[in-house]
């Protein structure tokens, strides 16, 4: 008997429900977008029930798009986006209309009140967590206790973004190991929160839901929600993963060296190996894979297609409103790039726009474009944009070479994938092959429907995720263009440097 399993992708923008039959095939999807609110520089909050909402329309949406058998739907897997801050009541009651979302800074007092109790060296090295201290849940929990405390003393527990969204399925609180390793207390090699950590914070361990493997089923739709989904109360939900994970597990990421990049607004590369890669002074950010035993370290840089979207919205909106058919503003800027050499006639590009990770100089740290002059073009611009991002991704690509052990292909996946001029920068800044598969911007979905069909039964195993995936593009350097990189490398590593120091001198912040 035929089944589907239907996979939820809860991320900062938006949920994309996609549906797959018992082989892996996506029949449908269905996507539906809500906002994030700013109202401080610091602050980033989302609605859960606008998660909640995203999810019944996307899946009603696909259902109804595919037009399947209702009753064939096996079960649901979700990834969902990290670092998230939900407090519930004791009656499952929503505490607050909007909760902090894993870029949320407000509590990086919390975290230095923190760090005079922990060493901050003993908390890295037990959590792997590399992102900016003051993100992570702990802390934000922290920051509710000071600041809202009559919401903290009324809290039962603490969820997780997609562990919210299983809650509303099946009433009941639970976490997998992935996420839980983002909460900022969660020692990655005992698989457990840690108590010296939760000890040090101040808070109640109790608020911290149960850790159960990403696979196992937390329950079945409640009557309710099977019936506003238009499901069978018996589909099964299984506890899903936080998204670096899931797309970990998209990518076929399985195996020790398997290493992969992930191209969007910001961009990492993450390798999955058996023991987490810390080093404290690069701090990859380490998750708990959702394959038990192994880990996800990745090195990332803030600002990649956010850079590239700088460059088209400031400086190429003539090419916005020019005529060229169907082309996008953005096939238009890869066109124009294509003429300009390898290394843009000695133009870089320093993609630090929005602020750099820890080894990129910190939040405080800005972009630029270096040795400019008269003769530069539009199209030179635009590519040392292109080769700016990948030059940078290059410096955390080394440092993860340094540490471990890594494939000599690397997996692109993501929005910024699909360019094939782009993919052979890469290539060509890496010295290495690039390769492309038709699962790209569904690789954290595909995640989310393997938990859900070895949990349920469907598959044995996580091997036919690899099958899946069909090589669309295989890129190999181009031994003139490395030359020219090689040449460069150094350059943009001294001019990233210079920006560090000239940030600090203009005092942003």
């Amino acid at each position: 008997m035929s089944a589907y399993l239907i996979a939820c992708d809860l991320g900062t923008g938006g949920n994309k429900a996609v549906l797959y039959d018992q082989d892996g095939t996506g029949v449908a999807s269905s996507t539906q977008s809500y906002p994030t609110f700013h109202p401080d520089a610091q602050i980033h909050e989302q609605r859960p029930v606008d998660w909640w909402n995203a999810v019944v329309i996307s899946v009603q949406g696909l259902l109804e798009k595919s037009r399947i058998d209702r009753s064939k739907v096996k079960a649901i897997g979700i990834s969902g986006h990290s670092l998230g801050c939900v407090p519930i009541d004791e009656n499952g009651r929503l505490l607050l209309d909007k909760t902090p979302i894993w870029s949320d800074s407000r509590a990086a007092v919390e975290a230095e009140e923190f760090f005079q109790q922990m060493p901050f060296n003993k908390w890295y090295l037990k959590t792997g967590n590399g992102f900016p201290p003051g993100l992570y849940t702990i802390f934000k929990v922290m920051w509710l206790k000071k600041h809202q405390n009559d919401v903290y003393r009324r809290t039962y527990r603490i969820l997780g973004t997609k562990d919210y969204i299983n809650f509303r399925l099946t009433g009941r609180m639970v976490t997998d190991h992935s996420y839980a390793s983002g909460t900022g207390v969660y020692d990655l090699t005992a698989r457990s929160y840690h108590s010296d950590l939760l000890r040090s914070s101040g808070i109640d361990d109790a608020l911290f839901p149960e850790i159960v493997s990403s696979d196992q089923i937390v329950g079945e739709l409640s009557a309710e929600t099977a019936e506003l989904l238009g499901l069978s109360a018996s589909v099964a939900v299984v506890a899903g993963g936080v998204d670096n994970s899931c797309m970990a597990l998209g990518a076929g990421s399985t195996t020790e060296g398997h290493i992969y990049n992930s191209l969007g607004s910001s961009s990492w590369i993450a390798v999955t190996s058996s023991r987490p890669v810390l080093d404290l002074q690069i701090r990859p950010y380490v998750f708990a894979h959702v394959v038990p035993g192994m880990f996800t370290s990745a090195t990332s840089i803030f600002s990649a297609g956010t850079s590239l979207d700088w460059i088209r919205d400031q400086l190429c909106q003539n090419l916005a409103t020019a005529q060229s058919g169907n082309a996008t503003p953005y096939e238009k800027m890869f066109d124009l790039a294509a003429s300009s050499p390898a290394g843009a006639n000695n133009l870089l590009f320093v993609p630090t726009l929005a602020g750099g990770t820890h080894f990129e100089g910190g939040p405080a740290v800005r972009g630029a474009l270096v040795g400019l002059d008269l003769s530069h073009t539009l199209a030179d611009i635009i590519r040392a944009g292109l080769e700016g991002i990948a030059f940078g991704l290059r410096v955390a690509l080394d440092e993860l070479r340094r540490l471990t052990a890594v494939s000599d292909e690397m997996q692109m996946l993501g929005g910024g994938a699909k360019n094939a001029l782009w993919r052979q920068i890469f290539a060509d800044v890496y010295q290495c092959t690039v390769i492309k598969s038709q699962i790209d911007q569904e690789t954290a979905a595909l995640g989310a429907a393997a938990l859900a069909a070895v949990g349920s039964g469907v598959w044995t195993n996580y091997s036919r995720v690899a099958e899946l995936h069909q090589i669309e593009d295989r890129c190999l350097p181009n031994p003139k263009n490395i030359s020219v990189y090689q040449r460069l490398l150094p350059v943009y590593k001294q001019a990233a440097q210079h920006q560090r120091k000239l940030s600090e001198l203009l005092g942003r912040s």
